[in-house]
């Protein structure tokens, strides 16, 4: 590292005084809040020109790992083709562009012969993102639908970062816009059955997406008309087109409680009709299945459970199937001659296809799990778009398989596998992966999948780098990433931690890592490091970690907690503010989130349990890990001055010797919640934290 580096940014102290419950905080940074501000803008710049002088010395490694993570790249590719309805649809990349190009060739009775770079003769563009994306700095896709007949398209596009769409809707036989004048909505597009009007959602100003609305393709948005609002602000609506395409099936959801309706897409100006209705702390997700409704719900199941109704009795559930011990039940996909049920198993996904019989009933009998025999194998639903296919698709990873998209035939078992992802200079058989299992504090198993390079000998000198997240019952399955291969060719041993709050061993798994529970998770996690070192898979002393969002919160926690435990942390887009945001009703993270953390606003318990471990009010004046904060100004599920104020308060508290344990603060100024978009500008980014990363762990050659 270099000797000499210039000043840090210090944010003046403005004080803003919090009351809550009788507890008065002085906070010195809240002013930073307000991203119009010209002073914000330019401590923001300043944290940026700080960031690249105290790395400048990295470029050259920066480079390098571009180059790493292009190499490792088939940059000219294409998707498997999905046949929907009459038509081949494949996704294309070209090297050198950011954005792929959608195209479609036409159903000729068997699947075509494609290759990388080579467009067929009949093959038709249907959209091209990188020409698209042309002029804007940020260009993401919200959503992409074809009409029941395929001859229009309609898509969400994002130019700024904040998940706020501008549909377009396109008629793909004349290549011409039909309409682009709806603007400022949420996720999901559907088409009515006669292709006139067009279901799309929208979001309220604490952008919870509130409302399912309908449009007339080529009319005034003024006269779009409202088809479902919920008003309670616990919960967040959405939709999706059945696969039969007969109905729009409605879902409300909180984090413990759900709802859902039907409409009929053959009747778009009908009223949504209930399925299920609403029971506090019922969680359940509707199937339309054809001639039934197929429903996965924990009524009186942890486990979850599948159950089925008449469409016209849809609360009149009839139990199917239960979760075995060890499973949760996730997801239940329909088609004419099979269902497919997505579950956990073992603390991994997997994939369960149950045979319907002629009159459409479920044969239970004859359900099989899909499964390749790794000790880490990820399996989960690809693309199956088709009411009558006769074969389920399905992707296989593990931290060692790149993405490999296999194909079933129900009725024989004969599986096909139609693609593995290419993976340029990678042999496979130099790493090996295997699952560890560390102990918490109250003596809960807590696992974790591990992959290295097999010449690294677990003798306390590798070093080693730790992942987690832990929130929302989402699981960090063990899945392929190439730009790990950098990491691992330079002896690092990679691990994630399945801590408590996932759902990677079930829904009490969750239970047990939110609310009045959530400490489980940062104290699962440093069981985990504890583990890594105290096993000689990495020594203590050069071990990093990595968070994102809420996994940012479980990366401040953990400072706070155990800060000897780590040489230096990553903390993308951290959740670190958490008390001050979960208290502020009119925030994105705020009422809907109060099932997940508690409402500490009127919960003096909650209140104070949360100030005992929110990563901002409690940096220590102690030796921390070197910290990597990033964040982008447009975010709108974790707002950039979180970790702004983080940082600030982690210079200006901590004791350990910042030239040597740098606090780095990186805000992109035109991105969103992911960061950059395209995949270069994505690849640089990160080669960026990883530099940092391998810099700290004093692992910067290859092996």
């Amino acid at each position: 590292m270099t000797s000499q580096h210039p000043d840090a940014p210090s944010p003046e102290h403005r004080p803003t005084e919090r009351i809550h419950h009788g507890d008065v905080v002085v906070d010195p940074y809240e002013w930073m809040r307000d991203k119009t501000d010209p002073e914000v803008i330019a401590h923001l710049e300043a944290e940026n020109a700080y960031a690249d002088a105290r790395t400048a010395h990295l470029g050259a490694l920066r480079a390098r790992l571009v180059e790493e993570f292009v190499g490792h790249t088939q940059e000219t590719d294409l998707s498997v083709p999905v046949r929907r309805g009459d038509w081949w649809y494949i996704t294309r990349t070209t090297a050198g562009d950011d954005y792929p190009k959608f195209t479609r060739v036409a159903d000729a009775g068997s699947m075509p012969q494609v290759e990388p770079g080579v467009m067929l003769e009949s093959e038709q563009v249907l959209l091209d993102a990188q020409a698209e994306a042309a002029g804007h700095e940020f260009y993401s896709l919200g959503g992409l639908t074809l009409s029941p007949d395929h001859n229009l398209l309609a898509y969400a596009v994002d130019t700024a970062g904040d998940e706020r769409f501008t549909l377009r809707v396109l008629d793909l036989s004349a290549g011409e816009v039909l309409d682009e004048s709806v603007a400022g909505t949420g996720y999901g597009i559907a088409f009515s059955t006669d292709q006139q009007w067009l279901f799309y959602a929208r979001v309220d100003d604490a952008w919870r997406q509130h409302q399912v609305w309908r449009h007339r393709i080529g009319a005034d948005p003024a006269e779009d008309v409202l088809v479902l609002e919920e008003g309670d602000e616990r919960f967040m609506i959405g939709f999706e087109r059945s696969r039969d395409e007969t109905t729009l099936v409605i879902q409300s959801a909180s984090t413990t409680t759900a709802e859902a309706w039907l409409l009929d897409l053959a009747a778009p100006e009908s009223a949504p009709v209930p399925a299920g209705g609403r029971r506090d702390g019922v969680d359940y997700a509707v199937e339309h299945a054809g001639d039934r409704l197929l429903v996965v719900h924990n009524d009186g199941h942890t486990g979850f459970a599948l159950a089925q109704a008449p469409l016209e009795a849809p609360d009149q559930w009839e139990e199917l199937l239960v979760a075995g011990e060890g499973e949760r039940l996730l997801a239940v996909e329909s088609f004419a001659g099979f269902v497919a049920l997505e579950l956990r198993a073992g603390g991994l996904a997997s994939v369960r296809i149950i045979p319907r019989a002629a009159d459409g009933s479920l044969r239970l009998d004859q359900a099989e799990d899909l499964t390749h025999g790794g000790e880490l194998d990820t399996v989960e639903l690809d693309a199956n778009p088709n009411w009558d296919q006769q074969a389920v698709r399905y992707e296989l990873t593990s931290l060692l398989t790149p993405p490999t998209v296999a194909e079933r035939e129900v009725a024989t078992g004969a599986t096909e596998i139609l693609r593995v992802t290419p993976v340029p200079r990678y042999d496979p058989s130099l790493y090996v992966e295997r699952r560890e299992w560390a102990t918490a504090a109250d003596g809960t198993a807590i696992p974790l999948s591990v992959v290295a390079r097999k010449e690294v000998a677990a003798d306390g000198t590798a070093p080693g780098y730790l992942y987690g997240y832990g929130s929302y019952e989402v699981s960090i399955d063990p899945s392929f990433v190439p730009t790990r291969l950098s990491l691992l060719d330079r002896g690092v041993v990679i691990a994630i931690a399945h801590v408590r709050g996932g759902g990677e061993m079930g829904r009490d798994w969750y239970d047990h890592g939110k609310l009045q529970e959530k400490k489980n998770s940062f104290s699962d996690f440093d069981a985990a490091a504890e583990h890594l070192g105290a096993s000689g898979l990495v020594d203590p002393a050069r071990l990093g970690a990595e968070g994102r969002s809420a996994g940012g919160l479980l990366m401040g926690a953990v400072a706070n907690l155990a800060p000897e435990r780590f040489r230096a942390i990553i903390a993308g887009v951290p959740f670190v503010d958490a008390l001050t945001t979960i208290l502020d009703p009119s925030l994105p993270l705020t009422v809907g989130e109060w099932e997940e953390w508690g409402d500490p606003l009127h919960d003096p318990s909650v209140y104070e349990y949360m100030k005992e471990y929110t990563p901002y009010e409690n940096v220590q004046a102690v030796e921390y890990p070197a910290i990597f904060a990033s964040t982008s100004l447009n975010d709108t599920r974790v707002f950039f001055v979180e970790p702004a104020k983080w940082v600030a308060r982690l210079r200006e508290t901590v004791t350990s010797d910042q030239a040597e344990r740098p606090i780095v603060f990186r805000c992109e100024m035109v991105a969103g919640h992911g960061g950059r978009s395209g995949r270069y500008r994505k690849w640089e980014q990160r080669a960026d934290e990883l530099a940092w990363l391998l810099d700290q762990l004093g692992a910067i050659e290859l092996l």
